[in-house]
């Protein structure tokens, strides 16, 4: 029977954020509130966690899940490189609606699906899912709702489509934004834009100068200027969102230290702004009912499509 908490009761959310660091630890699923829509999350280091999430949502191992963080430290530690512009978006945006595809750190010891050596990390602007992230680390977590299903904007609408699935609820309202989170692929040596949504392409453009727009259906690669700043990056996506199949998985064997949630709390900033997880502020593309789900996104190189 899974555990429903209103986070809006400061006993209750106490209670709540307890009872759902212990599930994660456990390798159970939970909803979490984000500063777009809900979103069910899990360990992001238990394969077992992952598989179960993917399992419940409906979709597979060619979708992986984004990686929410606490922190700037805890996505560094994820991350191999984050390019000329990475540490500049963080700034800049974080925490908020911008996912940021990177190279993910080799050594790490964990599976979220086929990833192609790539992880979207991003830093969720909501004060639950940063106080859960602070205690557990590194989450696993895609939108709260089954796949083709329309992403949940309240924690009724995620109870509905997922029910016992899950183990706990934290339910923080109906979000205030939902819209997507931009994605922003930083494997180039140029930034690109793999799906539009919170954050616009001009405010991007203020922070990184140069920045390749969403690739449109019908497209089939970016126009020749875009293509040679393009082809010096590490990850590529075709014009119907799938990941470019050259690429090599980089799963390793060998083991890493886990970013802990002590990191997290080291350079945590305290953000009162109320959002959600799965969105923002500004329009997104292909949005047709106020909220754009995780089918109505592009999917990033390493095979998923966020829907942070």
């Amino acid at each position: 029977m899974s555990r429903i908490y209103d986070c809006a009761d400061e006993t209750a959310r106490k209670d709540g954020i307890v009872d759902a660091a212990s599930a994660v630890r456990k390798g159970e699923l939970v909803v979490l509130p984000t500063d777009t829509v809900y979103g069910i999350g899990t360990d992001a280091f238990s394969p077992k966690a992952v598989a179960d999430l993917l399992a419940a949502k409906g979709r597979g191992r060619e979708m992986p899940p984004p990686v929410l963080v606490g922190s700037m430290r805890a996505a560094t530690a994820l991350i191999d490189d984050l390019g000329t512009h990475g540490r500049d978006l963080m700034e800049e945006f974080w925490p908020g609606p911008l996912t940021l595809v990177c190279t993910a750190t080799p050594s790490l010891s964990w599976d979220l699906g086929d990833t192609k050596g790539t992880v979207a990390v991003r830093m969720p602007m909501d004060p639950v899912a940063l106080e859960l992230l602070k205690e557990v680390g590194p989450m696993a977590v895609s939108s709260a709702n089954k796949s083709g299903q329309p992403a949940a904007a309240t924690m009724e609408e995620a109870l509905e489509q997922l029910g016992d699935e899950v183990a706990v609820y934290l339910d923080g309202g109906e979000s205030e934004a939902p819209v997507a989170s931009t994605i922003v692929d930083l494997t180039y040596a140029v930034p690109r834009v793999l799906r539009a949504g919170a954050i616009s392409i001009e405010q991007l453009r203020g922070v990184c100068g140069t920045v390749i727009g969403e690739l449109r259906k019908g497209r089939t690669k970016p126009k020749p200027a875009e293509s040679e700043q393009a082809e010096a990056g590490t990850a590529a996506e075709s014009a119907d969102g799938s990941g470019a199949g050259t690429e090599e998985s980089t799963s390793s064997a060998s083991v890493a230290t886990k970013p802990g949630a002590g990191e997290a709390k080291a350079e945590e900033p305290k953000p009162e702004v109320p959002g959600t997880e799965e969105s923002g502020t500004a329009g997104a593309a292909g949005d047709t009912d106020g909220r754009q789900g995780e089918d109505a996104a592009g999917q990033a190189p390493n095979g998923e499509r966020s829907d942070n």
